[in-house]
């Protein structure tokens, strides 16, 4: 499988490979990678060597990226920035995952007012309010299951005098699965799932270990993709979806299918993987201390 076919008519954008790359074989262990490395990842999953470099050059200049020199070689780390989204990403695909049992009939409403001219506002605004899980109740008014935090977001944004943001619960008699279906796309969202699990139940449900010849692909595409349906998936209360919502399906076979990749594709990136001290984690910059005063 190539990066190409990771999705029925959709390519896999190499900045998402990057991502699920470092959240697996980078982040929480305080080293930086070797571009050289990277580039040979990422031809086993279709990506050539310029959209690699253009990739980690992008990342840099967004602050996602660190810059390394160690003589000729050039080594990529990770950034508070780019540590706060695989933290995130981890968070979503190991703890929260995608269905919502517990939810306590909370609602999170946003409202916000913005001059007509602010298009470029409004369009930051909205996007990072569909990533943090609302949908558009009406007009300005957006609205997310649970207690989402959004103060981050709104001050990033510098629009706090715009935004105002409440904690809610429905009257008796509201409607509450007609509100979800009239305010998310949920035909789009079972899609993704449905997709997900047509794709990858051979592989999950093999009767014997499958023949991976390069589970260091297969897990990159496997985890790639899941993330990205995850962090489309609003946690809506299950409670309150169609019958027979496939969330669950689809997470049950995830956690089946890097199960059998998870532990030859990591020997697989120890092997491949050219990585030294990143010199700018705290950990390693204790450690170079006491060594130079010792």
């Amino acid at each position: 499988m190539d990066a190409d076919s990771a999705q029925p008519g959709t390519a896999l954008r190499p900045q998402s490979l990057m991502l699920t790359f470092l959240g697996n074989y980078v982040l929480g262990r305080n080293v930086c990678v070797y571009s050289g490395s990277v580039i040979d990842v990422f031809a086993r999953n279709g990506v050539g060597e310029p959209a690699t470099r253009s990739t980690l050059a992008r990342m840099v200049n967004r602050g996602l990226l660190s810059r390394q020199r160690e003589g000729r070689k050039m080594y990529f780390g990770l950034t508070a920035r780019s540590t706060a989204i695989l933290r995130d990403g981890e968070e979503r695909i190991w703890k929260a995952g995608p269905v919502n049992r517990d939810w306590d009939g909370t609602w999170t409403l946003l409202g916000f007012s913005l001059p007509e001219s602010w298009q470029r506002q409004r369009h930051d605004l909205r996007s990072q309010l569909t990533w943090a899980g609302f949908g558009p109740l009406w007009g300005g008014v957006w609205i997310a299951p649970g207690r989402a935090e959004v103060a981050e977001i709104v001050a990033g944004l510098g629009l706090e005098a715009h935004v105002k943001v409440f904690r809610s619960t429905a009257e008796p008699g509201t409607d509450i699965g007609r509100m979800i279906e009239e305010t998310w796309d949920l035909p789009a969202l079972a899609a993704r799932y449905a997709d997900f699990l047509t794709r990858w139940r051979p592989f999950a449900e093999a009767k014997q270990q499958p023949d991976v010849s390069d589970p260091l692909s297969t897990k990159l595409l496997l985890f790639t993709e899941w993330l990205q349906i995850v962090r489309a998936d609003p946690r809506l209360p299950a409670a309150h979806l169609p019958e027979q919502w496939p969330a669950a399906a689809a997470e049950d076979l995830f956690r089946a299918a890097n199960e059998l990749v998870d532990e030859p594709a990591r020997r697989m990136a120890e092997q491949m993987l050219d990585t030294v001290p990143d010199v700018t984690a705290p950990e390693v910059q204790a450690a170079l201390d006491v060594h130079s005063s010792s």
